[in-house]
């Protein structure tokens, strides 16, 4: 069997190394070109052009694919049994998706036809789902719409982050892209058409990681705390200053008064506005005042600073009860 691997991130890594230390081919290597990354503007390869660099596999790096001859044309030169596909980035066109013998085929971060698009795993933690799961599916010319090979439904845990979730869905997405390729070669997949409403999960842009004290509940603030980490994290302001809040637990009014009772301490009301700052103390932690609940900040990060335990940013930062978020 001889493959050619499409892919970008760390989630696509783990599936390509998984298919090249097993008995398949890895004929070539496509990612997207090189971008400048962070406020250096400094050249990052994508993790799948290390590992290809790493392992001398012929590596391709199209701009675009629909109007690049010289590019199919190579790839048509390697004569692929199968074109794989993980979050490579770039929808692709049908003289491209004809090449390979056998089609190609996608792995996909949800439970299709749920999530389409380019962050299906945020989107499942930013919304609170309690299951996602992770779709191998035959490519087409539409949006993760082609027909469906193999799904295996994932359970997400209450307080689990994008990034462990990314990580558990990158290892089960791996170990089933294997088989199912195998499968292929042995003449065995069974395929079917998607079926029911589609929703999409478009990429995150920034403009949602700010916390809305006055219009989300805890929960929803949760969610979104956890949904954003580690790839762009939550922010809020205080006396002029950035702060970014990393992890977070969230209590209800009543768990708040049955807290406030045992500690015996002299906290803020729950009459007081969204955003306002209950309790501040170096032993006993932050607590924020949400739309419906209270909010426990577990892990802060200051301007210019690391991210930390909450106990630790408090010994070196005053807050004060009654100061607010905005």
């Amino acid at each position: 069997m001889k493959i050619v691997f499409m892919g970008t991130p760390d989630i696509a890594l783990e599936s390509l190394e998984k298919i090249y230390n097993s008995d398949i081919e890895v004929s070539g290597v496509v990612t997207v070109p090189d971008r400048p990354s962070g406020r250096s503007n400094k050249i990052v390869y994508s993790p799948v052009k290390e590992f290809a660099l790493k392992n001398n596999i012929r590596l391709f790096q199209p701009e675009k694919i629909s109007s690049n001859k010289e590019f199919k044309d190579e790839i048509r030169a390697i004569d692929p049994d199968l074109v794989v596909v993980v979050s490579y980035g770039m929808i692709l066109p049908k003289s491209f998706l004809d090449i390979p013998k056998y089609g190609c085929i996608n792995l996909h971060p949800s439970l299709l036809p749920k999530y389409r698009g380019a962050a299906p795993i945020q989107w499942a933690v930013l919304n609170g789902d309690k299951k996602t799961g992770v779709t191998i599916m035959y490519l087409d010319e539409g949006m993760d719409s082609g027909d469906i090979i193999s799904q295996e439904e994932v359970e997400i845990g209450e307080d689990e982050t994008t990034g462990e979730l990314w990580k558990r869905l990158s290892t089960i997405g791996s170990e089933m892209l294997l088989k199912v390729i195998k499968n292929i070669e042995l003449g065995k997949i069974e395929r079917r058409k998607q079926e029911g409403e589609h929703t999409l999960a478009p990429m995150i842009n920034k403009e949602i990681s700010k916390i809305n004290w006055n219009e989300k509940t805890a929960t929803e603030i949760k969610n979104l705390v956890r949904g954003l980490d580690p790839f762009m994290g939550t922010y809020t302001f205080i006396s002029g200053k950035k702060i970014k809040i990393w992890k977070v637990q969230k209590l209800t009014e009543q768990e708040w008064l049955e807290f406030v009772r045992i500690i015996n301490s002299k906290a803020m009301d729950l009459s007081v506005p969204n955003g306002t700052i209950l309790l501040a103390d170096s032993k006993l932690g932050l607590y924020i005042k949400a739309l419906d609940g209270v909010i426990s900040v577990l892990e802060i990060q200051g301007e210019n600073a690391r991210r930390m335990g909450i106990l630790d940013f408090l010994r070196g930062t005053k807050l004060n009860n009654g100061e607010q978020f905005d």
